[in-house]
């Protein structure tokens, strides 16, 4: 697997996937009813930000992740990301890929920590590879999402230090 810089040319290979992840409802804080170029617009990232795709052997998009500041000014020394794994792909190591690229990532470029601020506590698979990482649950917001057959569930904000 070869984790490569994403293009516009990506994104009709991302789509599909990123479209049945966001319209399931079951792991993103995105409006469910993202079209085509709105969810572009929240996923492939202008610089300084990134996002990465994670591509087969055969050029297969896997997955992708897309890696940001968490905040801005006199917060924007802590990093954060988000992934997405095709599921035809899932339970390959393409998100554990990903997950470690984008830490990579944030250590080389000099932030201090990474942070995720809304990882769904029913979303166990990300939970455990998280933790696996290093992450920890620092809190969580009660009842902060709404998922579509559980009702509402925490959102737990993880962080690492790097």
């Amino acid at each position: 697997m070869l984790i490569r810089e994403a293009t516009a040319e990506d994104w009709p290979a991302i789509w599909p996937f990123f479209h049945e992840i966001t319209a399931a409802g079951e792991t993103f804080t995105y409006p469910l009813d993202l079209d085509r170029e709105e969810g572009r617009g929240w996923w492939l990232l202008p610089d300084p930000d990134r996002t990465v795709v994670a591509v087969g052997d055969d050029g297969t998009v896997l997955g992708t992740a897309k890696m940001n500041r968490n905040q801005r000014g006199n917060g924007s020394h802590i990093a954060s990301a988000s992934y997405m794994v095709d599921p035809r792909h899932s339970g390959r190591g393409v998100g554990r890929a990903l997950c470690e690229y984008t830490l990579e990532w944030a250590r080389t470029a000099g932030f201090r920590a990474m942070q995720f601020n809304a990882v769904v506590e029913t979303n166990e698979t990300a939970v455990r590879l998280y933790r696996r990482l290093g992450f920890e649950v620092i809190g969580t917001v009660p009842e902060g999402f709404l998922h579509p057959v559980r009702g509402y569930v925490g959102l737990h904000i993880m962080y690492r230090a790097l």
